[in-house]
C-alpha cells in the first residue's frame, strides 16, 4: 500500500514538473537573431541568377555559424509577423544551400530524392536533415506547414529558392523584418518580368509552373491574371489564355 502511495505521489510530482516546464517553454521570449552572417554568404556566393556552390563548399564557415544560430533561436510569440516571416524564408534558403553543398557536385536537387521516391510524400524536400529548437525538420515543413499555412503571403514563392534554374533567383541579401515588404515586392516584380522564366503577352502569357502548382495562393483576392497584373510591366487581358512553361530542375550553379 505504501508503495502504491509513493508511486502515485511521484507521478503527480513528475506531471506537475512537466506542466511547469511546458509553461516555461510557452512563455519564453527571445529576440530575433541577426541575419548579417547570411547576408555575407549571399553577397559572396550569389552571382546574378546563379550560385557559386563550389566556392561556398570551400568556404562554408559563415553559413554553418548562421545555421547554428537559426537552430538555437526559433521564433517565439513575441516576435512580429515580419520577424517570423524573414526568419523562415532565410531558414529555407540557408538550409537548401547546406543540402546542396553537402552533396556537391550534383546536377539537380531532384537527384537527391530517396531511392523509393513518392511525389508529394517522400522526396528530398521531406528529408529531416536539420533541427530548429531541438525539433527535426524538413524543407517541406517550412514551406507548406509554416510559410504557406501561417502567413497567407503569396510573395514567399518568389523568395524561397529550390536550387533550380526555373526557380525565382536567390536574392543576394538576407531578408529582414525592416525591409521585408520592399524585398518581397522586388522579388515578385523581378520574377514575373523575367523573360527567361515567364513570357508575358497581352493575350497568351506563358508563365512559370509555380503559378499552376500554387494557383490557389495567387487567387485569394481575384484571378491569377489580376495577380500577375499587379507586378507585370505588360498588362494581361483578363480573358487571356494562360499556358505554363516546362520547369527546369537543373542546378542553379554558376559553372
Amino acid at each position: 500500500m505504501k508503495r502504491f502511495h509513493y508511486i502515485l505521489l511521484l507521478s503527480i510530482i513528475l506531471s506537475t514538473t512537466a506542466g511547469c516546464n511546458a509553461n516555461k517553454r510557452t512563455d519564453v521570449k527571445t529576440s530575433p537573431p541577426s541575419h548579417s552572417l547570411f547576408n555575407n554568404v549571399l553577397d559572396q556566393h550569389v552571382k546574378g541568377d546563379m550560385v557559386d556552390y563550389d566556392g561556398l563548399k570551400k568556404n562554408q564557415q559563415e553559413l554553418l555559424e548562421y545555421l547554428h544560430i537559426l537552430s538555437e533561436n526559433p521564433p517565439t510569440e513575441n516576435w512580429s509577423k515580419n520577424e517570423k516571416l524573414a526568419y523562415w524564408i532565410n531558414a529555407y534558403n540557408a538550409f537548401t544551400l547546406k543540402l546542396i553543398i553537402d552533396n556537391y557536385p550534383v546536377e539537380s536537387i531532384t537527384d537527391l530524392h530517396p531511392t523509393i521516391h513518392i511525389p508529394l510524400l517522400n522526396t528530398v524536400w521531406h528529408k529531416k536533415f536539420f533541427k530548429i529548437g531541438g525539433l527535426e525538420m524538413s524543407l517541406d515543413e517550412i514551406e507548406h506547414k509554416i510559410l504557406r499555412k501561417e502567413f497567407n503571403e503569396p510573395r514567399i514563392h518568389f523568395a524561397i529558392n529550390c536550387a533550380s534554374v526555373s526557380c525565382p533567383p536567390l536574392r543576394n541579401e538576407a531578408y529582414t523584418a525592416e525591409q521585408l515588404d520592399k524585398q518581397l515586392d522586388e522579388q515578385a516584380r523581378a520574377f514575373i518580368n523575367d523573360k527567361q522564366r515567364n513570357v508575358i503577352t497581352e493575350n497568351n502569357p506563358r508563365v512559370s509552373k509555380i503559378f499552376s502548382w500554387f494557383k490557389g495562393d495567387f487567387k485569394q483576392s481575384g484571378t491569377l491574371i489580376s495577380y500577375l497584373n499587379k507586378y507585370s510591366n505588360i498588362q494581361i487581358n483578363e480573358n487571356a489564355d494562360v499556358d505554363f512553361l516546362d520547369y527546369d530542375w537543373g542546378l542553379n550553379d554558376v559553372k
